[in-house]
């Protein structure tokens, strides 16, 4: 086939697509934390923690208890996310009147001691995660290779994202959690239950990080470390996109992921520190962020 800039054509939309699904993590993981701080003005460092909890959970479910993939997908979630209520009832929830410093120290705090116990008790050479047989297998577009189950992967992620985004900005819902932050008195003058919706709202931006966590099973190694790797440059996604912003943080996770993948291709000696040289740009140009808004 004819060659792209000097480049085979598979190994140029290979890294592309590798690209395209470190993005679908980059964009979910970030939406969650955008979700958090947004609505809540907590910043979370333990969704890095969450995100290896849902992984995890799946293996657990898988191996101690016969449950299949797609039933881990709607279970882990819950699970992980109900352990999040948890912890926003009992914790974090006595910090929202604080600096936001409380609030990173304790969640990193609560990061360190999760992956501590996952490690004392599965240690940190990974855990295998099968890919289910109806994702086995790949398509032959001719260009490229797909495999079946990182097409989903990517479809799973942007239906979810998108879902989210919806519910949050178009919905009445979606008002309701938004004017909560904004002037919670008020809207619990028309007889919402204001702290019950803050704790769900922690809840499902946990749910959102195990979600992502089940996805990538089958893809890496299930370890105690996985999202101890993967936060920092779910940080630096959130700072480029505007912290809380629902749609930056989709938006800047696909961008980023397709943008790190074409610089494996040209400038593989900078893919890992790509993103980040963006977001010193992007600060220096418009602190806020792409999507943020300036206070």
């Amino acid at each position: 086939m004819i060659e792209l800039l000097g480049i085979p054509p598979q190994a140029l939309f290979g890294q592309l697509l590798l690209g395209l699904i470190n993005g679908a993590f980059y964009a979910i993981l970030s939406l969650g934390l955008a979700i958090i701080f947004g609505l809540l003005n907590i910043i979370n460092f333990a969704h890095g923690a969450q995100y290896m909890l849902g992984a995890l959970a799946s293996w657990v479910l898988l191996n101690y208890f016969g449950v299949n993939y797609w039933w881990a997908l709607l279970l882990a979630p819950i699970g992980v996310g109900i352990l999040g209520v948890i912890l926003e009832r009992l914790l974090i929830s006595r910090l929202y009147h604080l600096d936001h410093l409380y609030g990173l120290l304790l969640t990193f705090g609560l990061a360190l001691i999760i992956q501590g116990l996952a490690r004392n008790q599965y240690g940190i050479s990974g855990l295998p995660y099968t890919i289910p047989s109806q994702l086995a297998g790949g398509q032959n577009l001719g260009f490229m290779f797909l495999p079946n189950y990182r097409g989903w992967v990517v479809v799973a992620s942007l239906v979810v994202c998108l879902t989210t985004w919806f519910v949050i900005e178009k919905t009445r819902l979606g008002a309701y959690l938004r004017a909560a932050t904004e002037n919670p008195t008020l809207v619990g003058a028309f007889g919402i239950n204001v702290p019950r919706m803050i704790t769900l709202t922690y809840g499902f931006g946990v749910a959102l990080a195990a979600f992502a966590g089940v996805l990538a099973a089958p893809i890496y190694s299930v370890n105690p470390n996985m999202g101890a790797d993967l936060i920092i440059v779910v940080f630096a996604v959130v700072v480029i996109g505007g912290m809380g912003s629902i749609l930056g943080s989709i938006v800047t996770g696909f961008g980023l992921g397709v943008i790190e993948g074409l610089t494996r291709v040209f400038y593989p000696e900078a893919s890992s520190v790509v993103i980040f040289v963006i977001m010193a740009i992007v600060l220096l140009v418009k602190p806020a962020g792409l999507f943020g808004r300036t206070a």
